[in-house]
């Protein structure tokens, strides 16, 4: 195949010095004893956890961001470390032309003879899958896909078997919009594959005539003599809750609590100070002693229901009455600091999870670390690790769904947070450009940095503001012969960009509105994340001949 060689490309981009300072808006001081929520700031939804022995292992969704599936462990359930990431690999899920939202939906992790299971949904990808390892830190399996309709399958464990319930259309034509069932069936768990019928053991939610919308996030447990089938209702937003139903049989019939639901922000005042909302999709976990405690998403929004930072994992204990699980009782707000779980504590994560830290990576490890993530599964490598710099290379736009951008980042995990990095970089041809990006999704993102622009190299603030188009924000001519500092400052939904080269600061812009990076305005299901990226505009590429 002949080469097209067009006009002289730009060199890499070389990234070193990244720091995170991070500050939680409502600046709630733990008491002794106390732990803080949530235990994982930004965006880690729909949590799925499981113990083995005295360790907790938790799993969040991802989405088309690569790696994806993020491992955590725990000896406390406060304090929470990453050991990976279930995707790992280009050759387990292909993300290509997907939107950021899509991909993996809901993961579920669960143990048993000596394997971990964890099974999911890989939206417009595949559809539901099983993988496994023998060590949650992987390397995990390929998919095994599942023949079922529907997202959100889990593993119900009982002796030697296995079930699997999940979200599915239900057994009669649609009422309403939001309108769906959960379904159960077997596992063969040594041959990965469904086996039997199965069975609808909800319709539609607590009360279906009362239209329902969303039954999802499914988790089965037994306890004393009863099943409890726990799940999400009311849609991933400020109606969201959780509800709880039970029955003498796994395959019913399921009869609903009477003080449902079992968690729930969305009778409270949306404009009381400092809201936690959205609160579902809970697991509930029983700790050695007996003790039970429950994970679930919720948001803190800095404004009306604007939240930058996508949703969080939370911890709550729960309480057994009657019969029935207790998560929050109706109209209690979910505290920011509440007693810690009774377990040895365990050491913080590095860097921590929850509450005000600040971060450095100064790129002098050989490999990045498992919370840096990109967007789509990358074919082909777009970053090296060299003498201290990452160092960037990039052929695809973001905003250009057929690869994998140059783009490499960490989750803004709190609306006050700065971030900056050095940048050494000299553009060549026109629209050349390496900076900071803020993303939120495909179309909605920030770009700070360097940029060939007009025949010569400029510093530009441009947003991409639910277009396929950006919007020059703010610009100034640029000497790139020497290093350049760049630093993004958040406050909610505001921002200040500045730089600085040989010690002078600049401020290129303050006060800039960017709730168009909000969950809101967006759309979706991700938070921001923020990091390096480059992008050449005009590369060595093959002919179509």
């Amino acid at each position: 195949m002949p080469i097209v060689t067009e006009p002289a490309v730009a060199g890499p981009a070389r990234f070193d010095d990244f720091r995170y300072d991070g500050r939680a808006q409502e600046q709630v001081t733990p008491g002794p004893g106390d732990y803080r929520n949530p235990i994982l700031s930004g965006y880690y939804p729909d949590p799925s956890i499981t113990r083995v022995g005295d360790r907790y292992y938790l799993v969040n969704s991802s989405f088309a961001h690569y790696p994806g599936l993020p491992i955590f462990t725990s000896t406390d359930l406060v304090n929470w470390r990453q050991i990976g990431n279930a995707i790992d690999r280009p050759d387990q899920f292909d993300f290509s032309g997907k939107r950021i939202t899509l991909g993996m939906f809901a993961p579920d992790i669960s143990f048993h003879d000596g394997l971990f299971y964890l099974v999911g949904t890989c939206v417009t990808c595949g559809g539901n899958f099983v993988m496994t390892a023998p060590d949650p830190s992987g390397p995990w399996s390929k998919p095994c896909w599942l023949p079922f309709e529907g997202i959100d399958p889990s593993i119900y464990w009982e002796g030697d078997r296995a079930f699997i319930v999940n979200n599915r259309a239900p057994a009669e034509p649609a009422r309403y919009d939001g309108h769906r069932a959960i379904w159960v069936q077997e596992f063969d768990w040594r041959n990965l594959r469904m086996t039997g019928e199965s069975t609808q053991i909800v319709n539609g939610g607590v009360d279906i005539a009362r239209k329902p919308a969303w039954i999802e996030g499914p988790h089965l447990l037994k306890r004393e003599g009863y099943y409890y089938l726990i799940a999400a209702e009311g849609g991933t937003g400020d109606q969201h809750s959780e509800v709880v139903f039970r029955s003498r049989g796994l395959r019913g019939p399921y009869t609903p609590h009477a003080g449902n639901p079992i968690l729930s922000q969305r009778s409270l005042d949306p404009a009381r100070p400092h809201p936690v909302t959205s609160a579902g999709h809970a697991k509930l976990v029983q700790t050695e002693d007996g003790d039970w405690w429950a994970t679930f998403l919720a948001t803190r929004p800095y404004g009306p229901d604007l939240y930058n930072i996508g949703r969080e994992t939370f911890l709550l204990p729960v309480t057994w009455r009657d019969g029935w699980p207790h998560i929050l009782p109706e109209g209690q707000p979910i505290p920011y600091a509440a007693p810690r779980p009774r377990l040895p504590a365990g050491s913080t994560g590095t860097p921590p999870t929850s509450g005000d830290f600040s971060y450095r990576d100064d790129f002098s490890s050989p490999r990045l670390g498992p919370a840096w993530i990109g967007v789509r599964t990358p074919m082909r490598p777009f970053y090296r690790l060299e003498q201290g710099a990452l160092v960037l290379d990039g052929a695809t736009a973001l905003g250009d769904l057929s690869a994998a951008p140059a783009f490499i980042g960490r989750r803004q995990q709190h609306h006050v947070a700065t971030v900056s990095t050095r940048l050494d970089y000299r553009p060549d041809a026109e629209g050349d450009r390496a900076g900071l990006m803020a993303v939120q999704s495909d179309r909605n993102f920030l770009f700070f940095g360097i940029m060939q622009s007009d025949g010569a190299p400029h510093i530009v603030l441009m947003a991409r503001e639910g277009s396929d188009s950006d919007r020059l924000i703010a610009s100034a001519p640029i000497d790139p012969s020497m290093p350049l500092t760049l630093t993004l400052a958040m406050d909610g939904g505001r921002m200040r960009a500045s730089y600085a080269s040989g010690g002078a600061e600049s401020v290129l812009a303050s006060d800039v509105d960017i709730r168009f990076l909000s969950t809101k305005l967006a759309g979706g299901f991700v938070g921001t994340i923020i990091g390096p990226y480059a992008w050449n505009a005009r590369v060595t590429r093959p002919s179509s001949n």
